[in-house]
């Protein structure tokens, strides 16, 4: 068995399979270390959010199949909470739900029809957050961001997502799998993968073999133009004092976002900082990733920036660590944990940024396909689909940076209007909504 990625989505699978079947023979073949992409960088949301919302999964597949995906996401948050206790993964994990702010009329309506569709869905743990609720942290909380109201979802955890992918690493070495780091495959087909390391050139001969790259398969023979590298980036402030963080209303275990359409995220880290990213970075020709697109001073400063209007008592505190990298989107804004027995070839990515639960979720989808086991989750609806491929350039570049103008047009366009976006609604299809 080899893998292509030392992330989350390989690592999970690795963990999973030498548990099936400890005799198991597995390589994890890495580029960089293990951890070294998004699975390392991102915003600590173990979440039961998944790329395609509710609403879209039911016009896809049906209400009994987006209901399957949100139970499989539901449990997937407490499986990883299980599975780092029981390992001994020290990742600060802690569940306190997800704060969604609503800070104007269009962005209530917004808040208050998430939540009317769940209801009417059957998922009632979602609810709606005014002022002069009983909860105290979450009426502060609102009170801090000046909003109309959230939305609450309890199926969250905040978690440090480089602590975990290491200790994930470490726990699966103890299993007896080979991670082989700095190690970059060169070219594969069903049944090998050729290649470079720091010994020279060799061949990995494998009955299975998965590609668990996301954003950087880009980059990879065979994968190519089936994702698109779309950078996200980040700052953490420096330690700020319990008494701020009880005016703001964040408790430990709480992340939080806003129903703008440029997207944001935040949590509280366990040592007491804000860690806060968003998009606003391009998409770089030809699916280039580079180390120099880890950072742009623009973004940074917008984030920093929109840190402070959110959270206003917030402002001037010290911004001690920029940070960024690539996630991986599909065409059509869909993931996929995919394997096709004849060949031995599996794929699992396109998590568009919501990947730290969903690659669990692929590492145990991916394990029963391999086994070929019949499973309720080997008959989830992302199960082996199939995304289009992204556009040829200048195609590509174009599209894709015309749907992060769009975004922020829309979120202006609100602020002025006090009406839903059209921009937004036009620009749907390059934005995943």
């Amino acid at each position: 068995m080899c893998i292509v990625g030392g992330g989350l989505t390989g690592l999970w699978t690795a963990y999973y399979l030498k548990k099936a079947k400890p005799s198991l023979r597995v390589t994890v073949a890495e580029r960089e270390i293990a951890g070294f992409g998004a699975s390392g960088r991102n915003g600590g949301w173990c979440s039961a959010l998944f790329p395609k919302s509710t609403a879209a999964l039911r016009r896809l597949y049906g209400d009994d199949a987006a209901r399957a995906m949100r139970e499989a996401m539901l449990d997937t948050v407490d499986e990883v909470g299980r599975v780092t206790a029981a390992e001994g993964i020290d990742c600060d994990f802690e569940r306190g739900g997800t704060l969604v702010f609503a800070r104007d009329t269009v962005q209530r309506a917004a808040a208050q029809g998430e939540v009317d569709e769940a209801r009417a869905f059957g998922v009632d743990h979602l609810e709606l957050v005014t002022p002069g609720g009983h909860d105290d942290a979450h009426a502060r909380a609102l009170a801090a961001t000046s909003s109309l109201a959230a939305s609450f979802d309890p199926a969250c955890a905040r978690l440090h997502p480089a602590k975990l992918v290491r200790g994930l690493a470490r726990v699966v070495e103890e299993l007896g799998v080979v991670i082989a780091e700095k190690t970059e495959i060169m070219e594969w087909a069903p049944g090998r993968a050729l290649y470079s390391g720091a010994g020279g050139e060799g061949l990995i001969s494998c009955e299975s073999l998965i590609i668990a790259t996301e954003g950087y398969g880009a980059q990879l023979p065979g994968v190519g133009r089936r994702i698109l590298p779309l950078y996200s980036l980040m700052i953490a402030t420096e330690p700020l004092p319990a008494e701020l963080w009880d005016e703001l209303g964040i408790t430990h275990g709480t992340t939080f976002s806003d129903y703008r359409h440029l997207l944001i995220y935040g949590q509280r880290t366990a040592d007491d900082r804000f860690a806060f990213g968003g998009r606003g970075a391009r998409y770089h020709w030809g699916s280039s990733i580079k180390p120099g697109h880890d950072r742009v001073d623009r973004v940074f400063a917008h984030l920093e920036r929109t840190l402070g209007e959110l959270f206003p008592a917030a402002r001037g505190v010290e911004v001690t660590h920029r940070w960024g990298g690539p996630l991986g989107v599909p065409r059509d804004w869909h993931p996929t944990a995919s394997y096709n027995p004849r060949t031995g070839v599996g794929f699992a990515g396109g998590y568009v940024g919501d990947g730290l639960s969903t690659t669990n979720l692929a590492g145990r989808t991916l394990a029963e396909l391999i086994a070929g086991t019949e499973s309720e989750l080997t008959r989830l609806p992302w199960v082996n689909h199939l995304s289009p491929k992204w556009e040829p350039e200048p195609f590509r570049f174009v599209g894709a940076n015309l749907g992060l103008v769009g975004t922020s047009a829309a979120d202006l366009e609100e602020s002025v209007t006090g009406r839903r976006s059209l921009a937004a609604r036009l620009l749907s299809p390059l934005t995943g909504h």
